[in-house]
């Protein structure tokens, strides 16, 4: 067994001499957030044992291709919304899945609609897990997709969780992309809305993602990264009016509670 444990490290060894290194400090930085929620520059130059200009080129490339995203204190990096497809990082892995389920469970037969947890990846919402509607007529479930959060009830309560420092560094441009014609186009109009939504505790989307679709989200889960999740209920919008979304927020609280019974059992 030791023998065949030396031809192994003869082996690797031997091979080292192949290694592309700019990939292989690109592979072991997305490790990284297995772990860690965020990584700074320093972190990453530490962890990794390179020079903090390397890491930050890494970082910078990560980012650009979605596998990474910058917090949105600029201090730091955190997992990007194509890793979270690839590797479920740090909050997305089976043991807060099957935790979620009994809640998503619970907030579909309550509410009758599709729901879904989501999480906040940079500007963009990701849906972590959900339950489709059995009705007819319903909203689909589409996992792991990414939405822009400014557009989307679950990111605009994310979003309320943050500064309104911290939600002008996310968006430094007073301009925000349209997905349909109802969506927000205004930063300032947008922090307008997540102030009333920290006062309501639920944020509302009205065809603002998808035309004729309506949503309403409320908290899931606790502060920190990990578990910083928004609980979605989706309907078309002949189903989803008003009173309708203020019912389904009454109902997917009720169900949210379920997650924190869960922790403190």
């Amino acid at each position: 067994m030791t023998e065949g444990l030396i031809h192994r490290k003869e082996a690797i060894a031997a091979t080292r001499g192949c290694t592309i290194e700019s990939l292989d400090t690109g592979l072991r930085l997305m490790r990284l957030f297995l772990t860690h929620d965020t990584v700074t520059v320093s972190e990453a130059a530490e962890l990794l044992a390179v020079g903090r200009s390397t890491a930050h080129r890494v970082l910078f490339t990560l980012e650009g291709r979605g596998f990474a995203t910058r917090d949105p204190s600029g201090r730091g990096y955190s997992a990007g919304p194509e890793l979270i497809r690839l590797g479920r990082p740090a909050g997305f892995g089976a043991g807060l899945r099957a935790r979620l389920g009994d809640v998503l469970e619970d907030a579909a037969r309550r509410t009758g609609e599709t729901v879904q947890s989501a999480a906040l990846i940079g500007d963009r919402v990701i849906v972590t897990d959900g339950r489709e509607s059995s009705q007819p007529v319903r909203v689909a479930l589409e996992m792991w997709r990414t939405h822009p959060a400014h557009a989307t009830s679950g990111g605009k309560l994310l979003l309320s969780r943050m500064t309104a420092d911290q939600v002008c560094v996310l968006y430094p441009q007073e301009t925000l992309p349209a997905t349909t014609p109802h969506t927000l186009t205004s930063r300032a109009a947008l922090l307008d809305e997540l102030a009333e939504v920290r006062d309501l505790g639920h944020a509302f989307s009205r065809g603002e993602s998808v035309r004729g679709m309506n949503a309403v989200a409320v908290p899931l889960g606790g502060a920190g990264p990990r578990d910083r999740l928004a609980l979605m209920a989706s309907a078309p919008a002949d189903r989803g009016d008003d009173t309708a979304l203020a019912e389904f927020a009454r109902q997917l609280r009720r169900s949210a509670s379920l997650l924190v019974s869960a922790d403190t059992s």
